[in-house]
């Protein structure tokens, strides 16, 4: 029997897949279950498994090209004899609508701590299977280097292309330096772990019209969607005098400026369920997490946003932690879907950029976004009718006017305000 692999849908605005590489070449034996193609989808990397064992007889896809949700993409032979005749069908291979045979979807194991070295293996596994960038893996089986053997050096003990390179004996290959993605959200101090290796990005030509990446496509149709959602603006001024004292203070414990604004706005949304709620077809949906999403820029375009969830419940160390862990696993592709879609309310700051003040695009399924610029030394009239220097901010909200009023705006971004002015010390509770 011959069984067609489609293009799956890795997540619900999901219309088209990118093969970012095939495991398996043409006449391979493919085992149940084993990853056969990693494919990228909106915002993230996912492995790809076979419902079935058999022959990869031939690839209708290659790397690098797309194909819509729910088209073949490869066909499977159950036995050797069959493969021909896969190919002679995969001629007349037209899209079709995917089926109880299509090759079953899983999301690319989440990275873990890496293995206590026992004289075994030293690679980190999650459900047995050893945790492996996919360039690795096919690395490792062109230059025939046992995974299991493998240190890796990516996040959470991730093999990469470079480990595989060191096993084999090789140099590792040297590629220009790239720019670390650039966070929308306040930066995290850490570097960013090592990531696979990835095609140099050519370099662009007067008058040339350059395809867009799936993350970019994806932004576009986010961005088409907030067209029909009318919405209003409110701004607001915050003295941050006593957040920058308090950062100074547990700056050296890890903890980011974007765990503390998160902090701050989760606190001061736990008396504002309307302003993380969404509109739904003649109703309110009121959430029942706060799971703030903060806005990331991709170095190959595009933007994605980690949700740091129940964010109102975890303490200011814990948001740090799991910040950074986001982060790591947004630059090298490794965020579940539910990682980045999840979010109920979400901030984007560009003000670590120096921008002094700017409106954010509400994102689809939100009520509401608020976009942060820069704090910067103001001269300002104190209380006591005396000129002085305070460190202040702007804060813009852009909100979904079907569900959201200003008053509504305006009564959130004045508590936040006085959390940030007189309260900050409760964000370390």
């Amino acid at each position: 029997m011959i069984h067609e692999i489609f293009m799956p849908a890795l997540s619900s605005t999901m219309t088209e897949g990118k093969i970012v590489s095939w495991l398996k070449a043409p006449g391979d034996k493919v085992e149940k279950g084993e990853t056969v193609v990693v494919v990228e989808s909106d915002k993230a990397d996912m492995d790809v498994e076979s419902f079935y064992e058999g022959f990869l007889a031939t690839i209708v896809v290659d790397a690098g090209n797309s194909a819509p949700v729910g088209s073949a993409i490869a066909l499977l032979a159950e036995t050797e004899a069959e493969i021909e005749a896969a190919k002679q069908q995969a001629t007349q291979t037209t899209p079709s609508a995917p089926a109880a045979t299509a090759a079953a979807t899983t999301p690319t194991p989440e990275p873990v701590a890496a293995a206590a070295t026992n004289g075994s293996s030293s690679a980190p596994t999650q459900n047995g299977r050893i945790v492996a960038s996919p360039r690795a893996r096919k690395l490792a089986k062109e230059l025939k280097v046992e995974l299991g053997a493998v240190v890796g050096s990516g996040p959470h003990g991730r093999i990469v292309a470079e480990d595989i390179e060191k096993a084999a004996g090789k140099t590792p290959t040297v590629k220009p330096a790239a720019k670390p993605a650039a966070p929308v959200a306040p930066a995290v101090a850490a570097a960013p772990a090592p990531r696979a290796a990835s095609a140099p990005v050519a370099p662009t030509q007067p008058g040339q019209i350059k395809p867009m990446t799936t993350l970019q496509t994806a932004v576009v149709r986010n961005m088409n969607a907030s067209l029909d959602v009318p919405v209003f603006r409110a701004s607001y001024t915050i003295t941050t005098d006593a957040l920058d004292k308090l950062y100074k203070q547990v700056k050296s414990k890890g903890v980011t400026m974007s765990a503390l604004l998160t902090k701050a706005i989760a606190m001061a949304l736990q008396k504002h369920p309307l302003l993380y709620a969404s509109y739904v077809e003649n109703g309110i949906h009121f959430n029942e997490s706060i799971n703030i999403a903060n806005a990331v820029a991709m170095e190959d375009g595009g933007l994605i946003t980690p949700v740091l969830k129940n964010a109102d419940q975890q303490d200011l160390y814990s948001l740090s932690r799991n910040w950074k862990d986001l982060v790591d696993r947004a630059r090298s592709k490794q965020l579940q879907p539910d990682e980045y879609s999840s979010g109920t309310f979400t901030v984007s700051n560009l003000g670590m950029f120096g921008v002094d003040a700017f409106d954010a695009i509400l994102p689809p399924g939100q009520g509401a976004i608020l976009a942060i610029g820069a704090s910067r030394p103001t001269v300002v009239a104190t209380d006591d009718g005396l000129l002085g220097v305070r460190r202040q901010m702007q804060v813009n909200i852009t909100c979904d006017h079907r569900i959201i009023y200003g008053a509504d705006a305006a009564i959130f971004l004045r508590d936040l305000a006085k959390l940030i002015e007189t309260d900050v010390q409760s964000l370390t509770l």
